[in-house]
């Protein structure tokens, strides 16, 4: 395990430093932008944070992810400041809130409860949010999914819940063969089908790939995200091959040349 480098400062203390650092920051004698920011007017760059960390997740870039989780966490406690100035909260009372929700939903370690497997930690943790009081409106454990998420995101955690409470496949090939099950359905659709039934098994086959995905422990997001830029990597080349040229005119057939070049090359570097 990595020692800290001598005379580290403690996590409390640099906390303690870090939120003195905001306090400053939004003081009249600190800076007039972090001064003017509200809530609202952050959580744009609270998203891009939090992207710039998957980002840094996905190309496992250590000294960049260090960067953007300081990033990440400065909006944190920024937020936390702002809020304190409002008398709404404060940074103590989101870590106690933390620290009582960790020790409430982890009965198997802080009580009396067993779980000794992930799903069964899972089913545990599903069913304990329930009965709190921030989620005794909900009628359904599928009930409180941020409106912020994308669908992707939406449908892993929609499947996570339902399966937590046993409505799940038993199987990965089951979920496979589902899969070829909604891809018959859409090529039949295809064949005239209205334009609404076409959406609708699109988005069933969808949803039948991020369960295969969950049944594979693989984030479909993160998935995505690294095919998005392994496609974008590829077609610069193309790009570069024929600069100064307009794609097209070029043909499929000579941008495909190309592409199989890079995947072969990618192959080779791996």
């Amino acid at each position: 395990m990595k020692k800290d480098p001598p005379n580290a400062p403690l996590p409390g203390r640099a906390i303690d430093e870090l939120v003195e650092l905001t306090r400053h920051l939004r003081s009249p004698d600190g800076c007039a932008w972090d001064r003017a920011q509200t809530i609202d007017s952050i959580r744009p760059h609270l998203v891009e944070e939090f992207h710039e960390v998957l980002e840094a997740l996905d190309v496992s870039d250590d000294d960049r992810l260090c960067d953007e989780l300081g990033d990440l966490l400065f909006l944190i406690v920024f937020i936390a400041r702002i809020a304190e100035e409002q008398g709404r909260f404060d940074l103590p009372t989101v870590i106690e809130g933390i620290d009582a929700k960790l020790r409430r939903r982890h009965p198997h370690v802080f009580g009396d409860e067993v779980a000794t497997t992930p799903d069964e930690v899972r089913s545990m943790w599903e069913t304990t949010k329930l009965r709190e009081k921030t989620h005794a409106a909900r009628s359904s454990i599928l009930d409180g999914l941020p409106r912020e998420f994308s669908a992707l995101l939406a449908a892993r955690r929609i499947q996570e819940k339902a399966a937590a409470v046993g409505f799940d496949w038993e199987k990965p090939a089951d979920v496979v063969d589902k899969i070829e099950e909604e891809v018959g359905e859409l090529r039949a659709e295809l064949d005239g089908g209205p334009r609404e039934r076409v959406e609708s098994e699109l988005g069933d086959l969808l949803f039948a790939i991020v369960n295969v995905a969950r049944f594979l422990e693989i984030d479909p997001e993160a998935a995505l995200r690294k095919t998005n830029m392994k496609f974008r990597k590829r077609f610069a080349l193309i790009e570069e091959r024929f600069r100064g040229q307009d794609l097209r005119t070029v043909g499929l057939e000579a941008m495909d040349r190309v592409w199989e070049e890079a995947k072969k090359s990618e192959a080779e570097d791996a």
